[in-house]
């Protein structure tokens, strides 16, 4: 099959969604299909080029050259209407690849959206957040509480003050505007958990859906990849591990109250990127390593003693705890999202309210007890096989044939 996938960032910008992507067109180019990736180009690296086998074409848009909009420069994301300029990028894409199947991930899919009626090959979205309800994708109402769901005047308020006023309300009433055609030109979404279908409504609306999780590479556990000795030499001898931006939506500041109340605990160490509410002041046994490449990270895993992830948002599927479950690590999560869909409590970890108190037992009994950590790490480690890619990547092959095989059947005619 000719695959193209989109996507608004792809390595060297990386997340969870971004290594999800990449590793997904690796996992598909080793299988023998013919893949290609279009993404935005950054300031200086349009055109197209390799990652391995898979094609890359990085592509420039109009509103990406307007700084002005993007409160963070690093990280300026797809628009949740087309992109003129990228619309014509991905015209001459979508004609010069041919490709059978276009499985889109996240907003470069309105650049998309003009140009369906134009192609025959079936499209595929992933939904890694709650972008067709939530203009600000994390379904949080004013960055505080989880959202019940949306609503004109609230969803205006709540964009407004995370954008500002008329860059807030041009977002919301866009996404509300094109996720209408975005439900009519999909031909299958998928989603990352089962939370994500929930609150993005899928189901009631009876689209075609199937929930498909984020996977991990099936060699994640081998820790062959060369590591930096000076990074490794700043982990503690035994740690609790926390990976992942330091926002408070990923539950930051729950962990740190949840430790401080800790009698004498073990060094916790945040691997992530800092943001504007990361916290200043850091409870005594506390450091941040920033910047670290992942096979740092997936070393720092294995070492520690335990992770945890105690978001205050829907999580989608946090790859993090696939990584901690791939070293055999107990994890502790939020029973928010879709980590539930992951974790099972009292198995392979705990699944917790995210409250400092709900967070702070279940440290405590993983500290006290080193057996229930083994106990726990090697249940989660048996888990893992259901995420990793030969399961994962196998599920989506068969969602692209049964896509593509009614067309095949009328060319065959």
């Amino acid at each position: 099959m000719r695959i193209l996938l989109l996507t608004q960032f792809y390595p060297p910008i990386i997340g969870g969604e971004e290594r999800h992507v990449r590793n997904l067109a690796a996992a598909l180019a080793a299988r023998g299909h013919e893949v290609s990736v279009a993404t935005q180009a950054s300031r200086d690296d349009a055109g197209s080029t390799v990652d391995g086998a898979v094609g890359v074409h990085r592509l420039r848009g109009t509103l990406r050259r307007l700084s002005v909009l993007f409160s963070d420069p690093e990280r300026p994301f797809a628009p949740p209407i087309p992109d003129p300029e990228m619309t014509l990028a991905l015209r001459a894409v979508i004609a010069r690849e041919q490709p059978d199947v276009i499985h889109a991930h996240n907003w470069i899919l309105h650049s998309f959206l003009p140009l369906r009626p134009f192609t025959r090959a079936p499209f595929v979205v992933t939904m890694h957040d709650y972008a067709l309800v939530c203009a600000r994708k994390t379904l949080m109402y004013m960055n505080e509480v989880p959202c019940d769901g949306p609503a004109l005047v609230k969803c205006l308020r709540c964009a407004g003050q995370h954008y500002g006023g008329l860059k807030g309300g041009i977002t919301a009433v866009g996404n509300w505007i094109d996720s209408t055609f975005e439900r009519r030109a999909v031909d299958k979404f998928l989603t990352v958990s089962s939370a994500v279908a929930r609150f993005n409504r899928l189901p009631e609306a009876r689209e075609d859906v199937e929930v498909i999780p984020n996977f991990v590479p099936d060699d994640l556990d081998d820790l062959s990849a060369e590591a930096d000795p000076a990074l490794l030499a700043r982990l503690p001898d035994q740690f609790i591990l926390f990976v992942g931006d330091l926002l408070a939506r990923k539950g930051v500041l729950v962990l740190l109250d949840a430790y401080a109340k800790l009698g004498n605990p073990p060094p916790l160490v945040l691997i992530g990127r800092r943001c504007p509410d990361t916290p200043q002041d850091l409870p005594v046994g506390v450091s941040i390593l920033e910047r670290w490449p992942h096979a740092a990270i997936m070393h720092a895993w294995n070492r520690c003693l335990f992770g945890v992830a105690p978001s205050v948002w829907h999580e989608p599927c946090a790859t993090v705890v696939l990584e901690g479950m791939s070293q055999a690590k107990a994890m502790i999560v939020s029973d928010r999202g879709g980590m539930r869909d992951m974790v099972l409590d009292g198995e392979s970890g705990f699944v917790v309210h995210p409250t400092s108190d709900a967070v702070h037992t279940a440290m405590a009994r993983l500290i006290a007890d080193p057996d229930l950590r083994q106990r726990m790490g090697a249940a989660g480690r048996a888990r893992l096989s259901q995420f990793q890619a030969r399961a994962v990547v196998d599920r989506i092959e068969d969602v692209y044939r049964t896509l593509i095989a009614p067309q095949a059947a009328r060319a065959a005619e």
